[in-house]
């Protein structure tokens, strides 16, 4: 739900606890075996979040149930015992001839397994890299040769001629596109209505939908959407490290349309209000639903400023009071290093593998995702709390774009792209039903 500090963005994900509440109604009776058991996993996933750091990213279902969970303070043994019930419950249930409610089956099976793995990760459990975002979020990262890297930072070495060393020249260019604090809001509101506009070109959105814009500081994340059902959101943007303008871009995009914002408020109307499927008023954050979230977001990007470079030339830029001439080369290093993002999935799973140490890990870092050793520290902070879940970004766009363009064909217009996009978005698909 927030948009990270990643490398490739000059940003680093850490978790941070949210639990937001709203008032949409849970059916007053169960219709089938999948309705009970829907149940049962949302106040499993309430009863973990005290145990974790931030396990519950958005919540707005009954109260009474975050109350309980509150309440009863069920140890962990306890939650992965329930769990594995509920489980062998959702596999007796024959599957449905129903293709959505066929999914629904797969996703409440994947989700608790999910849910089970985090407890015992909670419990002491180690696993490898992959194992873990497997077990989490139903995706393997690809791995990433050096030679890879190696290449992206010659193309950066031939765009940003100079003196000293790369990361360096990378820094100081990038710093001449910082957004001055007072052009921000301006900025920022520009672009989220742009990418607003454009989206409801596509999706009609529930009239009443709405978001507040805050800025904040003293957060380990760069943006943040705070999903409070009854199709609202809160967005809230870290200003505390400098912000180059190509951010508002993603920002726009990402946590709001056709991003977080757009992807609850379709879940919200189509699942939980339409059909009653309470499983997707709690949103777990260490789930295949994170990856699902934050790849389409990313992808969200390209789909709504598919000429990104000339609106922040010809729109941001002069808000920013920066020269447009420059804008062509400046896109160009952001696209390069938005390339490095993957090697944060590299850096994580050699260290959380137990192959290199923190240090060795975090050089690694400032040489292949050109970060500055502060940036680095950062990102090495967050591998630690939230480990493997960088992959959700990079690794869930590239699935999220393929499976777009794969199910729309060859040629497609761009249209027909957002139709598949936006179908996807108010699905329960998995990760694993991309490929």
């Amino acid at each position: 739900m927030r948009l990270s500090f990643l490398p490739a963005l000059v940003l680093a994900s850490v978790m941070l606890a949210c639990t937001t509440r709203g008032s949409t109604p849970a059916p007053s009776k169960h219709l089938s075996p999948l309705d009970s058991a829907a149940e049962q996993y949302v106040k499993l996933v309430l009863a973990l979040d005290p145990h974790g750091q931030g396990d519950v990213d958005a919540y707005y279902g009954p109260e009474e149930w975050a109350r309980e969970a509150r309440a009863a303070r069920l140890p962990l043994a306890e939650i992965g015992q329930r769990a594995a019930a509920v489980a062998k419950a959702v596999e007796a249930v024959p599957v449905p001839g129903d293709e959505l409610v066929a999914m629904r089956r797969r996703f409440l099976l994947t989700h608790l397994f999910a849910l089970s793995t985090r407890v015992r990760m909670l419990s002491g459990e180690q696993l490898t890299f992959d194992d873990e975002t497997q077990a989490l979020y139903d995706a393997r990262a690809p791995h990433h040769p050096e030679s890879e890297f190696e290449d992206v930072l010659a193309q950066l070495d031939r765009l940003v001629p100079g003196p000293g060393p790369l990361g360096e020249r990378v820094e100081r260019f990038r710093q001449r596109f910082v957004i001055p604090a007072d052009k921000r809001d301006a900025v920022y509101r520009t672009a989220i209505d742009e990418a607003r506009r454009r989206t409801l070109q596509h999706v009609a959105l529930p009239a009443h939908e709405r978001f507040t814009l805050e800025y904040v500081t003293d957060k380990p994340w760069g943006a943040y959407n705070w999903f409070k059902g009854n199709a609202t959101s809160v967005i809230q943007i870290n200003t505390e490290l400098p912000e180059v303008i190509r951010r508002a871009v993603l920002i726009a995009a990402h946590e709001g349309y056709p991003g977080h914002h757009v992807y609850n408020s379709l879940l919200e109307r189509h699942l939980v209000r339409e059909r009653g499927w309470v499983e997707f008023t709690v949103y777990p954050l260490f789930s295949p639903m994170s990856l699902i979230a934050e790849g389409s977001a990313d992808h969200g990007v390209e789909l709504v400023f598919p000429d990104a470079e000339a609106y922040v030339r010809d729109t941001l830029f002069p808000l920013a009071g920066f020269d447009p001439k420059q804008a062509g080369t400046y896109m160009r290093l952001e696209a390069l290093l938005e390339k490095l993002s993957y090697a944060t999935n590299e850096a994580a799973r050699a260290y959380l593998d137990g192959r290199v140490g923190w240090e060795a890990a975090r050089d690694w870092l400032t040489r292949y995702a050109m970060l500055s050793p502060e940036r680095a520290e950062l990102v090495m902070k967050s591998i630690e709390a939230s480990r493997s879940y960088a992959i959700n970004y990079n690794v869930g766009r590239d699935l999220v774009k393929q499976y777009v363009e794969r199910r729309a064909g060859p040629g497609a217009t761009l249209e027909r792209r957002w139709e598949v996009f936006l179908d996807l978005l108010a699905s329960p698909r998995l990760p694993s039903d991309l490929r």
